[in-house]
């Protein structure tokens, strides 16, 4: 069996060490190839071989070490006539089902427990009576389960911050009074004053903060040590401290103010990072809502109201204006205008008429049409947009692995660094004359700022962040990443090799010139050119079909057809056989010998037009000549790369001199012509040399190797589903200027995760010698430690604002 992918939502994750802990549990024991993990959305992508092990014990081991994964639950009545055998061959039925967790029958009920993310409630449903329950409409009701879990989520950290603010600020206050002597001389040296302190600080300390002390041992526990490690140890130094110098155990006065404090603007810092990092996703939350509840359907003659996701391939949907359209499909009657921006970022309407596609969750404009569903469910393209926005999402680009590597012994160096602090300002630094701290106390405080200031949350979400809103942002405009490690390849990028037909031409050739051999025999040089080309599917053969049908000319029947690789076509008419090939080709084999042809080849070919040659039992018969019009943005998409000093080279099938001819209207700085189609990739291999990093833009079949080869493989929504399924990065308009934008919106993405970075990395270098020397106090290093992650999260999210091109 082949292995199976999810996406699971994760609650519970605080820092970069989540992360790693996350990846080590999962893979704990056998069966799970790739486990990756994302701090800024708190999701993962698991790969595994359902064979060696199942969903539910990867999930377990996901909980064992203190994160959740939310899921939903349902209960449903077993029918009275099914035997207990019946009973647990269902419920093996349904545990084969991907996303369903556990399956359990009590008490004449089964309870079922899924993962949204995995499993859609409407797939349920349809599981559930494929397995014989009977399953009532309203029975399931759509609910975000993630979403509430991580509103709980947040409500809990909220109120626990409330009592952390409610019992820390008087705490702080006469704290601080009493340390300044501002509070009256009755209050000064009051004994009972430390149990109030004891008695405020308690509860932050175990109630506000027993989060940080679960996670640190269940850190602790899987291996490794996370920010809740250093939070635990820091806090409770200061606490327990506190405990023995009221024990007599140290001479001194008690820090109580220090361990709440420390744990309050902590928890204010990690609330706020969470509401930030919400913003983070909200790309995919406003896909997600672009998607219509219902659709008309005829059915039976008539029109009935139904969900979107009850829809069937090959349903005639009627669509007024105004309305969403809830599918993929083909319109099959009427004409209108439909606003794509929300799917392609186009922002002018597109007209369509019968035979045109339309795109689901686009808005009708004027007209009311019919279409027909061809793609439902999860295989619209919008379904699809979101997959890959997700996918994207979930990974980690190369530059993130160096922060997780430091991560990953950031803390037990710190821990380190912690020791030798209290070691030296215990044993070796005195204490100056007239001292009012002890030793210890001061090693103390010195060694608890230390443990503080270290977190290392910063480093954690500093690439993430910036990753989820820059492929948000990307979809947003049309241009899908498929994952982080493109994301970063694409601003590298030295060179793009574009395509020609359908990449930079429209794809929509027209005949412009026939020539005849034989005087006046034009119309039928045409005939016989388009019957051969009937059987073919290359862009010149439909224009010269479409030629042929404006004329209203009658066809040969064809057989015995075969497409020359490179070359041309042939075949067998009731005249002859017959072929249709390139001149270079006709060269090659005699049938081109005059000079005059040679000329008019030529003359058409430095017009920028193709052309072919049309032979008959081995005679030439004639010439026509194709030619295909330039994208409007296509010199405008060549002139912005050059402005970023990236080259530019076209790569195509056609003769030199077309293909120079269209490279000189662009501006193109490099011609690779009569380039077969198997040899493209190598073509792409050899631009490659000397560690060149070359995109490859493209839309056909046959430029899928190429794609594959390319550093970077760019191709066009418009394009063919393989070439789309083969490349790194999707234009779903099918606009070239997106590759600009895709290469400038990687370079911005990355200037903005090595401003992360270097604040995270920067602010800790600095920090912990500044921490360790004694300068810092703990509060304030609880409070800097707060504001490094909300500042790389919220530099992250000015992303949002960036404005590409178009």
């Amino acid at each position: 069996m082949s292995m199976q992918q999810v996406v699971l939502p994760i609650i519970g994750m605080t820092c970069a060490n989540c992360v790693s802990t996350l990846e080590r549990a999962s893979k704990k024991g056998s069966g799970v190839a790739e486990a990756t993990f994302n701090l800024a959305n708190e999701r993962g992508m698991v790969a595994f071989d359902p064979e060696e092990t199942t969903l539910k014990e990867i999930v377990e081991r996901i909980e064992k070490y203190g994160y959740q994964v939310p899921t939903g639950e349902l209960s449903l009545p077993i029918p009275k006539k099914w035997l207990p055998a019946d009973i647990g061959a269902k419920l093996t039925q349904l545990m084969g089902v991907l996303g369903i967790i556990t399956a359990e029958s009590n008490g004449g009920e089964v309870a079922v427990r899924y993962i949204p993310t995995v499993i859609k409630p409407k797939d349920l449903l349809h599981q559930l009576a494929a397995a014989g329950f009977q399953v009532p409409e309203d029975s399931l009701i759509e609910e975000d389960v993630e979403g509430i879990a991580r509103k709980k989520e947040v409500a809990h950290q909220r109120r626990l911050l409330i009592l952390g603010i409610i019992l820390s600020t008087p705490l702080f206050i006469l704290s601080m009074g009493r340390d300044f002597q501002l509070l009256p001389m009755s209050l000064m040296h009051a004994g009972w004053m430390d149990w109030l302190f004891l008695i405020l600080a308690t509860p932050v300390q175990f109630i506000v903060g027993w989060d940080y002390y679960v996670g640190a041992f269940k850190s602790v526990r899987g291996g490794g040590a996370s920010m809740d490690v250093l939070v635990a140890l820091g806090s409770s130094a200061a606490y327990f401290y506190s405990i023995f110098v009221m024990a007599g155990v140290f001479p001194g006065h008690v820090y109580f103010e220090v361990s709440a404090l420390i744990i309050t603007l902590i928890k204010v810092g990690k609330f706020l990072e969470a509401r930030a990092k919400g913003n983070t996703s909200a790309a995919v939350r406003e896909l997600l809502s672009l998607q219509a509840e219902t659709a008309h359907v005829i059915r039976l003659g008539e029109e009935i109201e139904i969900a979107f996701e009850d829809v069937l391939e090959g349903d005639i949907i009627v669509v007024r204006p105004g309305e969403k359209i809830p599918v993929d499909g083909v319109l099959v009657e009427g004409k209108s205008t439909i606003d794509e921006s929300m799917v392609t970022g186009e922002s002018m309407p597109v007209s369509k008429a019968p035979g045109d596609k339309v795109i689901g969750a686009t808005i009708n404009q004027t007209g009311m049409f019919k279409f027909r569903a061809t793609n439902v469910g999860e295989s619209t393209l919008l379904s699809q947009i979101i997959k890959l926005v997700e996918a994207a999402q979930a990974t980690r680009a190369p530059i993130q692995r160096v922060a997780d590597q430091i991560s990953a012994v950031f803390v037990p160096v710190v821990l380190v660094i912690a020791t030798i602090t209290f070691v030296v300002w215990y044993f070796f630094v005195p204490l100056p004359p007239a001292s009012d701290v002890t030793a210890i106390t001061r090693a103390l405080i010195n060694t608890v700022a230390v443990l503080v200031i270290a977190c290392p949350c910063a480093m954690g979400l500093a690439t993430p962040t910036a990753i989820i809103v820059g492929t948000g942002l990307g979809a947003k405009h049309g241009i899908l990443f498929k994952n982080g490690e493109i994301l970063e390849r694409a601003g590298g990028v030295h060179s793009v090799i574009f395509d020609k037909t359908g990449t930079l031409t429209e794809g929509k050739p027209a005949v412009t010139d026939i020539y005849a051999i034989e005087q006046g025999q034009e119309s039928e040089v045409l005939r016989i050119c388009a019957s051969l080309e009937q059987g073919s599917e290359h862009p010149i053969g439909t224009a010269i079909l479409a030629e042929v049908k404006q004329r209203e000319m009658e066809l040969l029947p064809l057989t015995d057809f075969q497409a020359l690789e490179g070359r041309g076509i042939e075949g067998t008419l009731p005249v002859g056989k017959g072929l249709v090939a390139s001149p270079r080709y006709l060269k090659e084999i005699g049938y081109l010998t005059a000079d005059v042809h040679a000329d008019i080849i030529a003359g058409w070919q430095n017009q920028g037009k193709t052309v072919v040659g049309v032979a008959l039992d081995g005679r030439l018969m004639g010439l026509v000549a194709v030619a295909d019009t330039l994208k409007k943005e296509a010199k405008q998409a060549v002139s912005l790369l050059h402005q970023r000093r990236i080259s530019t080279a076209l790569l195509t099938g056609d003769n030199r001199r077309t293909a120079e001819a269209i490279a000189a209207q662009l501006g193109i700085d490099e011609v690779y012509a009569e380039v077969m189609p198997g040899d493209k990739a190598e073509t792409v291999r050899k631009a490659q040399e000397g560690n060149q990093v070359v995109a490859m833009v493209g839309d056909g079949i046959n430029d899928a190797p190429a794609l594959a080869q390319a550093s970077v493989g760019i191709a066009l929504g418009t394009g063919t589903d393989v070439a789309i399924e083969t490349a790194d990065i999707v234009l779903i308009k099918g606009d070239v200027t997106g590759v600009v934008n895709a290469i400038h919106l990687s370079k911005k993405v990355f200037k903005t995760i090595k401003q992360n970075l270097f604040w995270a990395f920067f602010y800790n270098v600095v920090l912990i010698p500044v921490a360790a020397l004694g300068w810092l106090h703990p509060m304030f290093a609880a409070a800097a430690m707060a504001i490094s992650s909300i500042f790389v999260v919220s530099n992250s999210l000015r992303l949002r604002r960036y404005h590409l091109l178009g």
